[in-house]
């Protein structure tokens, strides 16, 4: 443990981290964990008690920026360091490259979304997947639909808003139950959210590991493709019902941008040359089809900003907290109980070790996911960690983020309270409960990803 102890200040464990302006021997310490702890009690708690006042979005009503500031203060006062060191300490957290460069990234993220909405290309990759789309495989359909368009997209929450109302609207003509329908569209907006390259999951997962989004992506896939291939053969067989979907008028030209990105990212280009090749491919693709103008286009990126306002702050606050508890053992405390159980459950070095460390990973992002109910949110707060455990086992970049998000997915798409659940139950007038226990590619994937990481042969 004498190099989890003896190590510099960061965020992603990178080179140009800041250093500990007092000493370089960190000792563990439970305490320092406490203010994460006050974070979750504050946030839980308050979603607990708008649940049982029956208040819609219970967990969403307490914004997660807000919890978060008391934890932050109990962080500086409890801290062994002067009041100005601490604050140091905390802005560090909240400057870090890889932070900063995370926030960026989720601004053009947004506003590549909000341009394309507003051009026309989230209904004309609805109606062109619905055009392919048999009769016979509406759910099955549906779930490649969900699934192209988050991959696309980047956003669980923005697919459902758009293909949920069609759903619906289907399921109804089809007299398919509503809550299998519902339970295929969340299934297939967690597989695209979990695999595309401008999610915020993918961007927070592939900087706090240090890896490129396209071998994050092409791992994905080991995960992904056995996991939906037999989703998808579920699906099928508990079809039920047809109907003759209303052909709609499909607007090639814009659905262009959202193939161009998909195929740059994952031909490697830089993201931030990506995105903004997208957001001005989808502003081109506006004007020159629609009544669209350039003050409107900029309204539009502006209004994407806004929308990604909140994990934007949320992950400079989480960065300077997890500085904070870095800097005062708490990360180091984590970090040792998980090499305690690594050893107890992996006696060999090498591959047992390597399996055993993912495993570490998978279980603490996946129990923070629970608590916090943020699958982005989870990722940035066991970044460091995961990291730490990735380096001393042998466990390659790609594979670390890949586990990350995976299992941060998996947890999304079955918690009640999260808020693609939420939100696609509102929308089908059904329960969340309902809806998550039809959430079939998330328990399939939990499944296939829990064999692979125990039974793949490692290098």
């Amino acid at each position: 443990m004498t190099d989890l102890i003896r190590r510099e200040i960061t965020l992603t464990n990178s080179t140009n981290a800041p250093k500990a302006p007092a000493t370089d021997v960190i000792a563990p310490s439970f305490l320092a964990l406490t203010p994460l702890f006050l974070f979750l009690t504050l946030f839980i708690g308050a979603g607990v008690y708008f649940q049982s006042q029956g208040v819609d979005f219970a967990f969403y009503q307490l914004p997660s920026v807000v919890a978060i500031l008391p934890a932050i203060i109990f962080a500086i006062l409890i801290s062994k360091q002067q009041l100005n060191q601490s604050i140091e300490t905390f802005l560090a957290g909240i400057g870090h490259s890889n932070i900063i460069a995370m926030c960026m990234i989720y601004l053009l993220a947004g506003a590549f979304a909000a341009v394309a909405k507003a051009t026309g290309g989230v209904d004309a990759t609805v109606a062109l997947g619905l055009s392919l789309v048999p009769s016979s495989l509406l759910l099955p359909g549906f779930f490649v639909i969900a699934a192209f368009i988050a991959t696309a997209m980047g956003t669980s929450m923005g697919t459902i808003a758009a293909v949920a109302p069609i759903a619906l609207g289907v399921a109804n003509e089809a007299q398919i139950d509503l809550a299998i329908m519902a339970g295929a569209v969340i299934s297939g907006a967690l597989f695209g959210d979990n695999l595309s390259i401008i999610s915020d999951t993918t961007i927070a997962a592939t900087r706090t590991q240090g890896c490129e989004m396209k071998d994050k992506f092409k791992e994905n896939l080991i995960f992904a493709i056995p996991a939906s291939v037999i989703t998808l053969i579920v699906f099928t067989l508990v079809g039920q019902g047809q109907a003759d979907v209303a052909a709609q008028e499909i607007d090639y030209i814009k659905v262009i941008p959202y193939l161009t990105i998909l195929f740059l990212a994952v031909a490697g280009l830089n993201v931030f040359v990506v995105l903004t090749v997208g957001i001005l491919l989808a502003g081109v693709t506006g004007l020159l089809t629609m009544d669209y103008g350039v003050i409107q286009f900029g309204q539009d990126i502006y209004a994407g900003f806004g929308n990604m306002q909140e994990i934007f702050i949320l992950s400079m606050l989480v960065g300077g907290l997890a500085a904070l508890m870095q800097q005062q053992g708490g990360l180091a405390f984590v970090s040792k109980q998980i090499e305690k159980l690594i050893t107890r459950f992996s006696k060999a070095k090498g591959e047992a070790s390597c399996r055993a460390s993912e495993l570490g990973m998978a279980g603490i992002v996946a129990a923070t996911n629970t608590c916090v109910a943020n699958n982005t949110v989870s990722i940035v707060v066991t970044g460091d960690i995961a990291k730490d455990l990735a380096k001393k086992h042998g466990v390659t970049p790609k594979r670390a983020a890949s586990i990350l998000d995976i299992f941060s997915c998996i947890i999304q798409g079955l918690i009640p309270y999260g808020a693609q659940a939420l939100l696609i139950a509102s929308t089908f007038s059904l329960s969340p409960l309902e809806v998550v226990t039809h959430a079939w590619y998330c328990m399939i994937l939990a499944v296939v990803a829990v064999l692979i990481v125990v039974f793949r042969k490692r290098n």
